[in-house]
């Protein structure tokens, strides 16, 4: 009964260290923090709450189709520059391909592995690696590392499929916002260019081509970006019309 006991305690006391760490994640990636902050914080809250040697928190690079390192709490250096891991190879390939986690006891005895010789020299055994996945699309995986081997539990799995989600969420959410500010951007750069334009045409008797091909010409001449030309031509005709 005793025993039954301190295992029940041990349990309820990982369960709130979960529950912890969820909460913590949760708050940072509601806050305004910026997007590498967050993803470091992931992974060594992730680390702490998980004993893990190393965690690492990878995403895919739509270009080259290839998983790049973006965040881990390990100081070895030869892990942070490990390279790229193309979609389908090795373990964590593997699972953003198939988007589904794996597990792996011992990953210098797995042939999928294809990093063994830093395994070895960082002393890493087991792997728990899930995928981070938004609406059915994957965009990168966790990885979690122990130097003991170790049986990783479904409640293990399920509290960093959690983490990755909620990274997943964040990583999506702050790409989004990106690209809108890019989009404004865009819309009030070609509204200065047009309002410009028409003045030039206005003032100068010019078609809409020359207007556009003379704030070219001043952007160059001057080193100053198109943006600032309209601007100036802008000011320069309120400042005329008062």
């Amino acid at each position: 009964m005793r025993a039954q006991g301190k295992k029940k305690a041990g349990n309820d006391s990982q369960y709130v260290e979960q529950i912890e760490a969820l909460s913590k994640i949760s708050k940072a990636i509601t806050s305004d923090l910026y997007l590498e902050d967050i993803l470091r914080l992931i992974v060594t809250v992730t680390a702490e709450v998980m004993h893990s040697k190393i965690c690492s928190l990878m995403l895919i690079d739509e270009t080259s189709k290839e998983l790049v390192v973006r965040a881990t709490q390990s100081v070895s250096e030869e892990y942070n520059k490990k390279p790229n891991i193309k979609l389908g190879e090795g373990i964590a390939g593997k699972v953003a391909l198939e988007n589904r986690p794996i597990v792996v006891l011992d990953v210098k005895k797995d042939p999928r592995y294809i990093n063994i010789k830093i395994a070895e020299k960082e002393g890493l055994c087991s792997l728990l690696s899930v995928p981070l996945s938004v609406k059915g699309k994957v965009i990168g995986v966790i990885n979690c590392y122990t130097s003991p081997p170790r049986h990783f539990t479904n409640t293990e799995i399920a509290v960093l499929t959690t983490v990755a989600n909620e990274a997943a969420i964040a990583i999506e959410h702050t790409e989004l916002m990106v690209k809108t500010k890019i989009i404004q951007e865009e819309l009030e750069f070609r509204k200065l260019i047009e309002r410009a334009k028409d003045i030039l045409m206005r003032r100068m008797k010019l078609t809409g081509e020359e207007a556009y091909h003379k704030i070219q010409k001043d952007s160059m001449n001057t080193r100053k970006s198109m943006r600032e030309i309209a601007e100036a031509i802008i000011l320069a005709n309120e400042i005329g019309l008062r």
